[in-house]
């Protein structure tokens, strides 16, 4: 796939839009807690591009059916690849995150935690241990994927 570039919208191939209710407040929170970087503001309060490695998500205002998550529901995730998990989840902690699950490792050679931001996303952080195949753990590789 060969994408234009255009300066007003991520690189990332895929851009998840997350609602808050304080576009402002998230932002920060966001950058203090989970580490990632406003790269693009629309407005004073309605949305925000930001990035983090090579990926990105866009923080939206809640306008007509857009809402955050409720409380006591999980309607997605987002899964962010990091260098450290633990030492990211101790910042998360610092800052407020609630842990949903705490660093694990598990058999398909990834450690992950799951946190939820102050509105309720869900967000499991991943940190690569080793190369496994699928087919090693249950998985099964599909072909020209």
């Amino acid at each position: 796939m060969n994408l234009k570039p255009n300066r007003s919208i991520p690189a990332s191939t895929v851009i998840p839009v997350l609602v808050y209710p304080d576009v402002r407040a998230a932002v920060a929170w966001l950058d203090a807690a989970f580490g990632f970087v406003e790269q693009v503001r629309i407005g004073e309060g309605h949305r925000a591009q930001l990035a983090f490695g090579d990926g990105a998500v866009i923080v939206g205002d809640t306008h007509g059916e857009r809402r955050p998550p409720r409380p006591g529901e999980v309607t997605h995730s987002v899964t962010v690849r990091v260098a450290d998990v633990r030492a990211h989840c101790a910042r998360a902690r610092a800052h407020g995150a609630r842990i949903v699950m705490e660093p694990t490792d598990f058999e398909y050679g990834e450690r992950q935690y799951t946190a939820e931001d102050p509105t309720g996303h869900r967000w499991t952080f991943s940190e690569t241990l080793r190369d496994i195949a699928p087919e090693d753990w249950g998985g099964q590789t599909v072909p020209g994927g």
